[in-house]
């Protein structure tokens, strides 16, 4: 072999290992499914869309896919079984699978407050929890997380769910019925707010304070996931709730972005940004740092799904959720 040919196999040996090493470092990003309790098409999932869509996932060397499953139970119970290791839910969903032995915890919850508001006919003459009683109200189904707030915050008004006359009229029934006038309030999430709005109602909000403190939406992971991949759940928690903060800094960009991102909302910014305004000043508010979970908040929870007797078992308190993820991380520190 000639000298100079050995150079040159040298020198490509070197190119070579040097390439390999760069190639190690630029690893593919882990592929992780996020379960969704719905389709990924509604506002109320703008967080996750927007951080999919500016990038944030990916920044964490993440490649998130996102799928519906049959609501926030069957996420925890997807997760329980082991077949993903993130997926989205009301923060209540642990004290009620965790009695049933499913193996989940919540470990980010996107704001101080509920998803719950109670929303009436401005002519109706409703200015309180009390002047509910013989009116009629509609909510999404008797199982769903806000009709159980409500009922919640009937019995914190003194009243029991025989005191009025409560429909369970679905996910569009929900706000058309209130529409229409065949009902006199609402309880709903800020998205059937704005829809009742827009079809020509005039409506009011009951005070927050007299809704009961249910929980905002959840990030649950599984305990298996927390244990054995917290690198996979700190990034999906520091991504999700970089798309939150960027709806609190600008609902109105938020909602180009989200209409960018699912092309059905084209020409609809206006009705998102109201949406998301609700979100901001309802829901996100007063949460210090962004995504922890408070375990006062949660205790109360717990205790109300006890005494209604919808969950059997009282689980310990520190096993329906951790702020791990939340309290030490530097971009929800900012806030």
């Amino acid at each position: 072999m000639s000298t100079s040919f050995a150079k040159t196999l040298a020198k490509a040996s070197l190119f070579t290992l040097a390439l390999g090493g760069a190639l190690t470092t630029q690893a593919a990003p882990q592929e992780v499914t996020y379960l969704l309790p719905a389709p990924p098409n509604s506002p109320a999932f703008a967080p996750w869309i927007i951080a999919q869509h500016k990038g944030y996932y990916a920044e964490q060397d993440l490649k998130v896919t996102f799928i519906a499953a049959k609501g926030g139970v069957d996420v925890a119970k997807q997760l329980g079984a082991g077949n993903a290791l993130v997926g989205g839910a009301i923060g209540d969903t642990p004290i009620i699978v965790r009695a049933n032995g499913v193996p989940v915890k919540a470990v980010a919850v996107l704001g101080a407050s509920g998803l719950t508001m109670i929303a009436t006919a401005s002519d109706a003459n409703i200015g309180s929890i009390r002047d509910l009683k013989g009116k009629t109200l509609t909510v999404m189904s008797y199982s769903d997380t806000t009709y159980y707030a409500l009922l919640a915050s009937l019995r914190k008004a003194g009243l029991g769910k025989t005191d009025l006359d409560v429909q369970a009229a679905g996910p569009a029934g929900v706000w058309q019925l209130f529409s229409a006038g065949k009902s006199q309030a609402m309880a709903g999430v800020p998205d059937w707010v704005v829809n009742a709005e827009e079809s020509g109602l005039d409506i009011q909000l009951l005070p927050q304070n007299e809704v009961f403190e249910s929980m905002a939406q959840a990030i649950l992971a599984s305990e298996a996931a927390i244990e054995k991949q917290p690198q996979v759940v700190a990034g999906v928690v520091k991504a999700t709730l970089q798309g939150m903060r960027d709806i609190i800094a600008d609902p109105r960009q938020a909602a180009v972005t989200f209409a960018e991102a699912v092309p059905s909302y084209q020409g609809k910014e206006a009705t998102l940004e109201k949406i998301f305004r609700l979100y901001v000043e309802h829901v996100y508010a007063g949460q210090q740092p962004l995504g922890r979970i408070d375990p006062q908040r949660l205790e109360s929870v717990r205790q109300f799904y006890v005494s209604e007797g919808i969950v059997t078992r009282e689980t310990p308190l520190d096993e329906l959720y951790t702020n791990q993820f939340v309290d030490h991380d530097a971009v929800a520190a900012k806030q």
